[in-house]
């Protein structure tokens, strides 16, 4: 079992956005997204679980088409890591963000 899949963050808050016009259908993104949120329909990518984002930016530093955008934020995996780590008082995930 994919333990990161039973792993889901705040409902509704991802900042994940994709302009479909822009994506090329390389796939790549589906490749680096560790929570699979990302799909393909008709030869282009598609989010398909907006609620398993966590915000890593893999897809965005991988998309050649710049279709994909994210801010860090509520989701941050860097952050959510150091507070498990660290204790929600002491995190920090090196970004602006947080």
């Amino acid at each position: 079992m994919n333990r990161m899949k039973s792993f889901f963050y705040l409902k509704n808050v991802s900042t994940l956005t994709l302009d479909i016009k822009k994506c090329t259908g390389c796939k790549i993104c589906l490749e680096v997204c560790p929570h699979g949120v990302l799909g393909m329909t008709e030869k282009k990518a598609t989010i398909i679980d907006l609620n398993g984002c966590m915000e890593c930016g893999a897809c965005v530093l991988n998309c050649k088409d710049n279709a994909i955008q994210v801010t860090p934020g509520v989701g941050c995996a860097s952050y959510i890591l150091s507070s498990w780590i660290k204790g929600k008082e002491n995190a920090s995930c090196g970004c602006d963000c947080c």
